[in-house]
């Protein structure tokens, strides 16, 4: 897994036109097509707190402004508050005429620490709670009032343009009155008599806030803010103060725990199909997935091996391990970049054609599908042009390989491969399992037009693997096996020589 977080030295092609490592993209089993961050919609599906663990609907997220009641941060180094426990001694109320004094009582009492930076709620004046959750109360917002009067205001105005726009949608034709029948109303009879119209009395929303008024006094700086020794230990960085923009502390004795943020859990979706490619559990203690279309888990995996020195003008030996993260046996070849992306099948008559969308399986509707009338409209975008300009040519083979599918308990045990494929010792170097590492030519060459003399050697092709599509449907009961194309830019680095 350490490999999946380098450098992008194998980029795969995502059918927008961006480029994604095998770690950043999606395997769509119903559109047959690799999807990156740019082509899935992204739903939240439950919001709950990371340290808790308190799951909550969306409404009363809301109310509680998407942060936990019983969490805090701390405001120096934002780490979460531990709830620590004192004694302290509390003097009984003596009654009047008594001369024997009674003894102080040790009384538990609770306080807020941080265990990284050593912070506590003592520290900043916030006085001890006598219960552990829930009891201490969030700063006040001096400027709460009127920021209310504006939101409430501002809800008014778009409750009224609301009502405007759809009073437009429903308005009557003129119809021409029958005066004989129902008489001349009071707004004909004025017209006709000639008298000015009544203006109509508007409804009053409510009063307009005050608007804002500038003011060109400000407050003189102290006598001593120039030979006054600064402690910076004192004062509040800027990270510090942006977690407070409705305070500003300056100083840090005025910081105040923040409530812990809410977090959410959230759904991929494919924007063609509107097929999840991933959800996850909603239970917020569980880290397993309902549904995860990763493309390390159905697309084989490349790796670069090693690389011989590249020269201008000089094949070099490039090694590439390839990986079958499937349970079904595939077949691989490597094909020009030109290659048309289009899946095919093999027929039974031993013809290649081409699938056509309304042939693949796509599986019974999800069932999280909203109705087509309430489900927003998917918003899917042109592909990009691809920008990247190989720099080398790779010398590629006219003969296939396979990889035996993925077995589990072979991280565990040691066993012998007892596959006897008919491998062409040229191209294959090694085979264990489900991996093998072949050998490929790379001739690098330069483009000065088009290249700069410090960018790394970049070479292309399209890979074709074999593709068991599993989803069970009404008319197709049996597997379909698909032979699918995706293409890859693979960085080998910069030239070392000329020769």
């Amino acid at each position: 897994m350490a490999y999946l977080f380098q450098p992008d030295y194998v980029r795969y092609v995502c059918s927008c036109g961006s480029l994604k490592s095998i770690a950043k993209i999606y395997f769509c089993r119903h559109c047959l097509s690799v999807r990156c961050g740019y082509c899935v919609c992204h739903e939240v599906d439950s919001y709950y707190c990371p340290n808790c663990l308190e799951n909550l609907p969306p409404s009363e997220v809301r109310l509680k402004k998407n942060k936990c009641s019983n969490c805090f941060d701390c405001p120096c180094c934002s780490q979460t508050l531990s709830i620590r426990s004192g004694q302290v001694l509390v003097k009984p109320a003596q009654p009047p005429g008594e001369g024997v004094e009674t003894k102080p009582a040790t009384k538990k009492v609770y306080y807020l620490g941080c265990s990284l930076c050593r912070w506590s709620s003592r520290d900043a004046g916030i006085p001890d709670q006598t219960m552990a959750t829930g009891s201490w109360k969030e700063q006040e917002n001096p400027h709460a009032n009127r920021i209310t009067a504006l939101i409430n205001y501002h809800k008014i105005l778009a409750s009224i343009e609301k009502q405007q726009k759809e009073r437009k949608k429903f308005q009557t034709k003129r119809t021409f009155l029958q005066f004989e029948k129902f008489g001349i109303t009071s707004v004909m009879a004025r017209k006709l008599s000639g008298r000015p119209n009544v203006p109509q009395p508007q409804a009053q929303t409510s009063d307009q806030p005050p608007p804002s008024v500038a003011s060109e006094e400000v407050e003189e700086l102290p006598s001593d803010i120039f030979t006054k020794t600064v402690d910076i230990t004192k004062i509040t960085t800027l990270d510090q103060r942006l977690q407070h923009p409705e305070l500003q502390a300056e100083f840090i004795n005025e910081l105040r725990p923040q409530r812990k943020q809410f977090i959410v859990k959230r759904s991929q979706r494919c924007r063609s199909c509107e097929h999840n490619v991933s959800k996850p559990d909603f239970c917020p203690t569980s880290t397993k997935f309902k549904i995860q279309l990763a493309a390390f888990y159905h697309v084989p995996e490349i790796r670069i091996v090693t690389c011989e020195p590249l020269r201008l003008g000089k094949s070099s030996e490039l090694l590439l391990k390839f990986c079958n993260p499937t349970q079904h046996q595939t077949q691989i070849m490597l094909l020009p970049l030109d290659t048309p992306l289009a899946p095919t099948t093999t027929t039974i008559q031993g013809v290649k054609e081409e699938i056509k969308r309304e042939n693949v399986q796509m599986g019974c509707d999800s069932p999280n599908l909203l109705p087509s009338a309430v489900r927003q409209t998917a918003v899917i975008e042109e592909p990009r042009p691809i920008t990247i300009i190989p720099s080398g040519d790779a010398v590629l083979p006219t003969s296939s390989f396979i990889l035996p599918p993925k077995d589990d308990t072979a991280e565990y045990d040691d066993p012998t491969d007892t596959h006897n494929f008919q491998d062409d010792p040229k191209l294959m170097v090694w085979r264990k399992g489900n991996k093998a590492v072949i050998r490929l030519h790379v001739l690098p060459y330069v483009d000065k037009e088009r290249r700069a003399e410090d960018e790394p050697i970049v070479i292309g092709f399209v890979m074709q693997y074999g593709y068991v599509n599993t989803i069970a449907t009404c008319e197709h009961k049996a597997p379909q096996k698909l032979d699918l194309k995706v293409k890859l830019f693979l960085t080998l680095g910069n030239l070392v020589g000329t020769s």
